[in-house]
């Protein structure tokens, strides 16, 4: 019961945490060039391939987010693209006032995403994922096999009267 309400809440986790950049994600690859020229506005060297990457970054990073695909690769991605854009897009200390303020707010929130994503690259995505899909699917197949040699009849009796030969090891020693 404890590891389906865990299940559940990391598959919410996931979800919020793919919610913060999907949507800006989107509507930056719908005008990729529009945020290549606003990064070149802000002085960030080579904007084109910048404004590229971070696209890329930020529509399938949350895609393999809400599926669970390589956790650790994709939180650790997410995380350093988050604290990236907390730096570079945020600059608090270059305002004064309620502008100041409300950048300080903005680079917080992303590092705050930062280290959601942090935790995610160490805690997994849960059973509720393709990573627990598959991870199941590897652990039922295994079990299968024997319960089907039961049926069939098959390895139910001992051969040689239930001797085994001197020296040699049962044939079902390690399951």
């Amino acid at each position: 019961m404890l590891a389906r309400a865990q299940d559940g809440t990391l598959l919410v986790a996931r979800l919020l945490l793919a919610a913060a950049l999907l949507p800006t994600g989107i509507a930056r690859a719908l005008n990729v060039s529009g945020f290549a020229l606003t990064l070149a506005g802000a002085g960030m060297p080579f904007p084109n391939g910048v404004a590229t990457a971070a696209v890329l970054v930020q529509v399938f990073g949350p895609l393999a987010l809400i599926l669970g695909v390589l956790p650790g690769l994709t939180g650790l991605a997410l995380a350093l693209f988050a604290a990236v854009t907390a730096f570079v897009l945020h600059p608090f200390w270059y305002y004064v006032g309620p502008a100041a303020v409300a950048e300080r707010a903005l680079m917080l929130a992303d590092l705050g995403l930062a280290g959601g994503f942090l935790m995610y690259a160490l805690s997994g995505p849960g059973a509720l994922s393709w990573q627990g899909w598959r991870a199941g699917t590897r652990a039922a197949a295994p079990s299968a096999k024997p319960a089907a040699a039961k049926a069939s009849g098959k390895g139910s009796a001992p051969r040689n009267g239930g001797k085994r030969a001197a020296g040699r090891p049962p044939a079902r020693a390690a399951a």
